[in-house]
């Protein structure tokens, strides 16, 4: 991909609006980077030069993305990354992007933001409502935005199902019984939101038991998050798209509101109005079961319907068939192998100021662990097979199943609740909320900043 002289003209007079952008002795670097994509091959060839012979590892980020969308000059650049960083990743993209998470220390010239913010306006100008040039310092972003890949798509090219269209469970003839479902009951209004449709949404936006909720549903991370979108303050609940931008192969989603980024996997703003403010989503639980299990115990639910506005193969195994059934990820994420592969699913916590997480594998041999997090003891009931995974507050107690009975240890009998462990005498122990996902992405996004659960 070469963009035309004319657009390169026009984006170079685009940094008019970056003001004490980079000193005097560096002023031809702005232009060196953008020839590499909108340059003639002489201006592409003149640039790399100054670049190679000022011989400052700081231009890497640049060459890093002109890397990916300059096809036919990839070689060329390929050769001056390799002579700015002293490494040897050719024209891998992937690999390069994997070295630059490596190298925080490496901080960008600040010619970068300007060049990131123009290259990616010429794939979609509404992209301008994300890459503000005033939300793009470091001072002001709160990821690297070296880091921020393009994920193919537009914004809102994966499009969010907005109060969707519900139908109750024997009209969904649809579904197979071994369809994985989101199960969400708030209130006692009980969803069912299909990953065989939410896989081509990953959002959607609506009102369940009268509380305003968000699913964030990463494909490419194995995520789906429940999220309140009334934030504190704030006059109206928050409605979210896909902005069809990743960071470590996670989406970063947005609000309509504000147009801010945010991480999908921690629910925080990190690019935009709201990056810094203190904000965080607060979750709900949410489990994926197989839809004859969840139909068989919330009888009166109801579920997606078919008809969403969208044509799209809503097939059984249809979306993301071979991303899911690959051990490779789509885009670059580093990932510490050692104890678990980078597709490994782990069901998460993140609640009373810690963060845990547990193996899926771990409940092939117990359907129920009691643990504990923070001074927290929890019990946590699950199903590999299914994905499934609930977990409570547990008190004094321990709990064991047989068969399908709950038991505690003072021998007393109790039944799971999408709200809460429900004992004698209407005795309860309340639900904690977490999610599934792959474990690169606890692995970017929590890592030591949380435990595993060793089993």
């Amino acid at each position: 991909m070469i963009w035309s002289r004319r657009q390169f003209a026009g984006l170079t007079l685009g940094f008019a609006a970056w003001p004490g952008l980079v000193s005097a002795q560096d002023s031809g670097l702005e232009d060196a980077l953008l020839a590499q994509l909108f340059g003639t091959t002489s201006e592409h060839e003149a640039g790399l030069r100054l670049i190679a012979d000022r011989g400052k590892p700081d231009m890497a980020a640049g060459l890093i993305l002109a890397l990916r969308f300059a096809i036919n000059r990839q070689d060329a650049i390929g050769r001056t990354l390799e002579r700015l960083t002293g490494q040897s990743h050719g024209t891998q993209w992937f690999d390069w992007m994997l070295w630059q998470e490596r190298n925080p220390q490496i901080v960008p010239h600040p010619s970068y933001a300007a060049f990131m913010r123009d290259a990616h306006l010429r794939i979609d100008p509404n992209f301008r409502d994300f890459l503000r040039p005033e939300h793009l310092t470091r001072d002001a972003a709160k990821i690297r935005i070296e880091e921020i890949a393009w994920g193919g798509v537009l914004k809102d090219g994966i499009p969010s199902l907005d109060t969707p269209t519900m139908i109750t469970a024997s009209s969904a003839e649809y579904l197979r019984d071994d369809d994985l479902v989101f199960g969400i009951s708030i209130n006692g209004d009980a969803r069912a939101y299909p990953l065989r449709i939410m896989g081509w949404h990953e959002m959607f936006n609506d009102v369940v038991g009268g509380v305003p909720v968000a699913l964030a549903y990463c494909t490419l991370c194995g995520s789906g998050i429940l999220f309140e979108t009334q934030t504190r303050n704030a006059k109206k609940p928050l409605i979210f798209g896909s902005s069809g931008f990743l960071y470590r192969s996670n989406k970063l989603m947005f609000d309509r509101k504000t147009n801010s980024l945010w991480n999908q996997y921690t629910g925080q703003p990190v690019i935009g109005p709201l990056a810094g403010r203190g904000i965080k989503l607060t979750q709900r639980p949410v489990v994926i079961t197989t839809w004859a299990n969840w139909k068989a115990t919330h009888p009166t639910t109801r579920v997606l319907s078919l008809k969403t506005g969208y044509r799209r193969d809503y097939g059984s195994g249809v979306v993301y068939s071979a991303y899911f059934g690959s051990p490779d990820l789509m885009f670059p994420a580093l990932v510490d192998e050692q104890a678990h592969n980078q597709k490994d699913y782990v069901f998460t916590i993140r609640q009373f100021g810690v963060a845990r997480a547990w193996p899926l594998n771990a409940f092939d041999k117990k359907r129920v662990i009691n643990d504990a997090i923070a001074n927290t003891p929890l019990v946590l009931i699950g199903n590999a097979q299914t994905r499934s995974v609930r977990a409570y507050e547990r008190g004094d107690l321990t709990f064991a199943s047989t068969g399908d009975r709950l038991t505690a240890s003072d021998g007393t009998g109790w039944t799971a609740t999408e709200a809460a462990l429900v004992g004698p005498d209407g005795v309860s122990l309340s639900r904690v909320a977490g999610h599934i996902s792959y474990w690169f992405a606890w692995d970017n996004y929590i890592g030591d900043a949380g435990t595993v659960y060793p089993g």
